[in-house]
């Protein structure tokens, strides 16, 4: 309903657990290592516990997407089972082929047996065994006892099935009693998923509308986000019901901005206990609110992000370009981003906003590499910029990438502006705040709000990336690769030749979907991008603090 009105693509706060606006917290990272850990085989127990809320199962739902091809799976999402309705679940999640007994009711053992066979038919084919149990604090005392029973299942080399059970907190306070000591001690790795702090809370809201398509400064100020951490408690799933429900008040105000009095009155309503500071919100209004022009709250609040802070002009409808400035003597004038924002304004940008010297942007797409590559502290040779960077094993590395991402990776690169006019510009993005953007060109620099960016910038991204020890041609230097994700999340580092693997390639999965990457288990730009960084390589940082 409101999603337009506020330029984003999907409604960014749905309570469904989807893999796609998962936010990876530390917190959730180490959640989903600990499963990614369960698939790579040893059999035993992994246990995942959490509050109501906190992202259990949109934790799952991520690591499911991310299974091994080497894997088979069962997951079981009612757990509320008899012992023999247990296994008939696991026999059918696994396509396990039971015959029914003649002249008799199926027992255990019914079950068991080809259970059994299927296992040893798969570890003999090399293939891992993994059962997930979702709620898991459903279960009885003899399921559970049941569950430890099955990873007796086993060679003289290692067990035959991993059990992930996934559960709130009373799961835990089962596993402590005396007579299920013996499961509890089975279980080899644990991890209970806490509420998010309130940065964390700022970041998760924040997240969660970026990569729903916002590219506006963020609609809710500092008092709000800190308003919803304290009306929540930094669980995920009450902060998914608050803010969609301020929002939805937002919009049916006519407000492109969610403030500390839009929260409380809509915690007063998603929280009845919360104490309301004012009345829910009129029906009159919201029936109102439904017939407004989408996208005039929007420019509202971007004129008032650029009058909040001097330094920031608000290119909300800038025009193409105003006037030029000349980039250098060889190039032809270049556009500039300052007399575009005085244009654009409604009243004259106030002397203190502007920069001392309007800031120029590149004409010609090798120039904008030169000028990043300085960064790097290189100096390509005459030419193409880039074949002569390849030549001292740093890469070129362009696609259009959103602005989560882009502040995921944290390096420099240059943005593409007005390409839809056949004449685009360049400029090198240096700093990306919650609400701003600073561009560099020929030694000048502006801050500019994300809406500002948005009208000239389709997301057209470029920057450099180092290729590793052993990169030749696109080869994948397993062992420097295997060191560095090792490093990466505390393991001992391997010593001798390590395969590619499908361990590794779990490792590499694990990483790639920590950083917000495509988890394909194949490193590309992008992932050599984070492992580098991950093992603390010198590199130019794009800066992040106001």
């Amino acid at each position: 309903m409101y999603a337009a009105y506020f330029g984003l693509k999907q409604e960014p706060f749905s309570i469904a657990p989807d893999p796609r606006l998962l936010f990876m917290s530390p917190q959730h990272r180490e959640a989903l290592a600990h499963l990614l850990y369960g698939v790579q085989g040893g059999g035993g127990f992994v246990l995942l516990t959490g509050e109501i809320g906190t992202g259990k199962t949109t934790v799952c739902r991520s690591f499911l997407e991310q299974v091994p091809p080497h894997c088979n799976l069962a997951y079981i999402f009612n757990p509320k089972l008899t012992v023999l309705e247990l296994l008939e679940t696991v026999c059918h999640e696994f396509g396990v082929a039971v015959t029914p007994p003649h002249q008799r009711t199926a027992t255990v053992k019914d079950h068991l047996d080809p259970l059994n066979a299927f296992l040893l038919r798969a570890h003999a084919e090399g293939r891992n065994n993994v059962l997930v149990i979702d709620e898991a604090q459903n279960l009885s005392a003899e399921v559970l006892e049941q569950l430890r029973l099955l990873t007796n299942l086993e060679t003289s080399e290692r067990k035959l099935l991993q059990i992930i059970l996934i559960g709130q907190p009373e799961l835990r306070d089962m596993l402590a009693r005396p007579e299920l000591e013996q499961l509890a001690q089975r279980v080899i790795a644990r991890y209970h998923l806490g509420a998010l702090s309130e940065a964390e809370s700022a970041d998760y809201v924040r997240h969660r509308l970026e990569v729903s398509g916002l590219q506006r400064p963020l609609p809710f100020d500092r008092a709000a986000l800190r308003n919803v951490h304290r009306a929540t408690g930094g669980v995920p799933r009450r902060i998914n019901l608050l803010c969609d429900r301020a929002l939805l008040g937002a919009y049916a105000s006519g407000d492109g901005q969610v403030t500390r009095r839009v929260v409380r009155q809509a915690a007063a309503e998603v929280f009845p206990k919360v104490p309301a500071a004012s009345r829910a919100w009129p029906r009159t209004a919201l029936a109102a609110g439904l017939g407004l022009v989408a996208g005039a709250g929007i420019l509202a609040a971007a004129h008032r992000a650029g009058d909040a802070d001097g330094a920031r002009v608000s290119l909300a409808v800038a025009p193409r370009l105003a006037e030029t400035v000349p980039v250098a003597a060889a190039q032809p004038p270049a556009p500039s981003l300052a007399a575009a924002s005085a244009a654009a304004a409604p009243a004259p940008v106030p002397a203190t906003a502007a920069p001392a010297a309007p800031p120029t942007l590149l004409r010609s797409e090798d120039e904008a590499w030169r000028e990043l590559a300085a960064a790097w502290k290189l100096s390509p040779a005459a030419g193409e910029p880039c074949a002569a960077l390849a030549r001292e094993q740093v890469h070129c590395f362009s696609r259009n990438l959103s602005l989560p991402l882009i502040r995921q990776l944290g390096r420099p690169g240059i943005v593409t502006l007005d390409a839809d006019t056949g004449r685009p510009s360049y400029a090198i993005l240096a700093a990306l705040t919650e609400d701003s953007a600073t561009l560099r060109a020929a030694g000048t620099e502006q801050t500019v709000t994300l809406a500002a960016l948005a009208q000239r910038w389709k997301g057209e991204f470029a920057t450099l990336w180092r290729a590793p020890e052993g990169y030749r041609d696109g080869a994948t230097p397993v062992q420097w690769m295997a060191q560095t994700l090792a490093t990466a999340k505390g393991a001992p580092v391997p010593a001798g030749t390590v395969p590619f693997d499908a361990k590794l390639r779990a490792d590499l999965r694990a990483f790639q979907l920590a950083q917000g990457l495509p988890a394909d288990g194949r490193p590309g730009p992008l992932t050599y991008m984070q492992l580098n960084r991950a093992g603390g390589l010198d590199e130019p940082r794009l800066r992040t603090e106001p």
